[in-house]
C-alpha cells in the first residue's frame, strides 16, 4: 500500500544504490520488514515481495559504511529466539556494531499457522522473546534464560554482538504494544499513528516508564512522516504529501521534535530509483540541517 509503482519490478541494484544514497547523505538507518509469506487474500494489498531482513540487511551493510541497520520489525515470535540471536548477532557482529533490532508481534495469521507458531498469544510471546534475546544478544558467550516457553543455558553463541548492548526497538501502536515498548524497549515504533495522536502516546510511555525501576535509561521515540517531496513536484504526489522548499519541510517536521519524537522514518515520492535518490541527496543536503540546527 506504501510502495511506488516503479518499485513492483526494482531489484538488488536499486537496493544497493539507494542505501548508498542514503549513507552518503547522512541518514541515521536503513529499516528492512520481515513477512516469511503472504496468504492470497492478502496479496493484493501487501503484495508477496518482502526481502528477508537479515539477508538484506547483510548485503547493504557490506556496500555501505556508516548507516545503521534496523530490522522494521522483525516478527521475532515466529522463530526460537536463539536463531534470532544468531543471526542478528552475526549480522551485528560483521556491520561492525551497526544493528537496531526492531521487534513486533506480528499481524498475518497464516504465517504463524504455517510455521507452527502461537498467532493468539503472540504477545504474551513476544514478552518472553524479548527477554530471552536480551540474555542471547548479550555480551555473555553462554547466554541463560528460564521462562515459560524457552528455556536454555550452557549453550554458547559466537561471534558475539559488537554492540554491548544491542538497541531493541519495539514496534506497534497498540495499548499492548505501547507498553511493552515502555517497560520492555531501548525505543518506540509506531505503526501509523498521525500527529494528533502522537502526544498522548508518549506522554503514555513517559508515565509508564516513570514508574519502571530502568525507566531512566535512555529511550528513543519514533515516528513515520507524511510523504514527503522536496522542492515543486511536476507532478500529482497526493493531497497527504508534503511539498515545498527545504525552510518550510524542516518546519512542519520540526513539529515532531516539538512533540518529543527523537528520530523520524520519511518516505520520498517518486517516479523511478533516480528521483528517488534525488530526493534523498536533497533532503539530506538541504532539510536535515536546518532539523539538527546545523
Amino acid at each position: 500500500m506504501f510502495a511506488e509503482p516503479w518499485e513492483a519490478g526494482a531489484g538488488p541494484a536499486d537496493l544497493v544504490e539507494i542505501a548508498r544514497a542514503a549513507d552518503r547523505a547522512g541518514f541515521a538507518y536503513l529499516a528492512v520488514c520481515d513477512h516469511v509469506a503472504i496468504p492470497r487474500r492478502l496479496a493484493d494489498a501487501m503484495s508477496t515481495v518482502w526481502y528477508d531482513p537479515v539477508a538484506t540487511l547483510a548485503h547493504l551493510a557490506a556496500v555501505t559504511g556508516r548507516i545503521r541497520l534496523l530490522s522494521h520489525v522483525a516478527v521475532v515470535g515466529l522463530r526460537h529466539p536463539l536463531v534470532t540471536a544468531k543471526q542478528y548477532a552475526t549480522l551485528d557482529a560483521l556491520s561492525g556494531g551497526r544493528l537496531i533490532l526492531g521487534v513486533g508481534a506480528g499481524h498475518v495469521r497464516e504465517e504463524f499457522e504455517a510455521l507452527g507458531a502461537d498467532f493468539a498469544r503472540r504477545g504474551a510471546v513476544l514478552d518472553e522473546t524479548i527477554d530471552a534475546l536480551r540474555a542471547a544478544l548479550g555480551p555473555e558467550e553462554f547466554p541463560v534464560h528460564h521462562g515459560k516457553r524457552y528455556d536454555f543455558e550452557g549453550l554458547g553463541q559466537r561471534p558475539r554482538p559488537v554492540q554491548a548492548r544491542v538497541p531493541l526497538w519495539v514496534g506497534g501502536s497498540s495499548p499492548a504494544a505501547v507498553r511493552r515498548a515502555a517497560l520492555k524497549g531501548d525505543g518506540w515504533l509506531p505503526q501509523g499513528d498521525p500527529r494528533d495522536r502522537l502526544p498522548a502516546q508518549i506522554e503514555r510511555i513517559r508515565r509508564l516508564r516513570g514508574e519502571h525501576p530502568e525507566g531512566d535509561a535512555p529511550f528513543t521515540v519514533g515516528a513515520i512522516t507524511e510523504p514527503l517531496y522536496v522542492g515543486a513536484p511536476a507532478w500529482d504526489t497526493g493531497r497527504r504529501t508534503l511539498t515545498g522548499p527545504p525552510e518550510a519541510l524542516a518546519e512542519s517536521l520540526g513539529a515532531y521534535a516539538a512533540m518529543g519524537v527523537d528520530q523520524i522514518q520519511v518516505r520520498f515520492r517518486c517516479r523511478d530509483r533516480g528521483e528517488l535518490t534525488d530526493q534523498i541527496t536533497a533532503f539530506g543536503a538541504e532539510v536535515a540541517p536546518c532539523l539538527r540546527g546545523d
